[in-house]
């Protein structure tokens, strides 16, 4: 009796370890390691050339052709500030989707340096983003995660996926 009580509590402990799991895609930009939650990769390509648009900022490449669908694709090396570097056979586009408040699906593409690999973070371990003041903006960042002896950033895709000049469109 004792045994199943204690396999009992074994598996509910086991069960409660796994609902607090929380899945994250992780990647480089540079020599930092960030991660956006699985739940909301749609897929992962290779760096194709992109039909550009005019009057966008320089971290907006483009956009591609998807399946029918238009999807921007912006360099998150530059959109945060971390400068131009060369698409080589390792860089990687990362399509990402969210739902909006109306209900809509966004869909967007983030060039990256490399995909890392898939992580398993502990809800309870993830910590809040430093608060650096003014000239490093975290806007992006949800919390870090510390994954064998590495630090991840974990990333807010919601936030990553609002454009400004979309979200002004929409606005007027």
């Amino acid at each position: 009796m004792a045994e199943q009580a204690e396999q009992i509590e074994n598996e509910e402990t086991e069960t409660k370890k796994i609902e607090n799991l929380v899945q994250f895609l992780s990647f480089t930009l540079g020599d930092e390691e960030y991660g956006v939650d699985i739940l909301s990769v749609q897929e992962i390509r290779s760096w194709e050339p992109v039909s550009r648009i005019p009057n966008v900022p320089d971290y907006e490449k483009g956009v591609v052709n998807l399946r029918g669908a238009i999807v921007p694709i912006i360099d998150l090396r530059e959109r945060f500030g971390l400068g131009h570097l060369e698409y080589s056979p390792l860089t990687v586009v990362v399509v990402l989707q969210m739902q909006t408040k109306e209900g809509q699906t966004r869909v967007m593409g983030v060039v990256v340096d490399s995909v890392s690999d898939v992580i398993d973070v502990d809800k309870k371990t993830i910590q809040n983003a430093p608060n650096f003041g003014t000239k490093v903006s975290t806007e992006f960042i949800n919390g870090l995660a510390s994954v064998n002896d590495r630090m991840v950033m974990l990333l807010d895709v919601e936030k990553l996926l609002k454009l400004d000049d979309l979200d002004e469109e929409d606005e007027n």
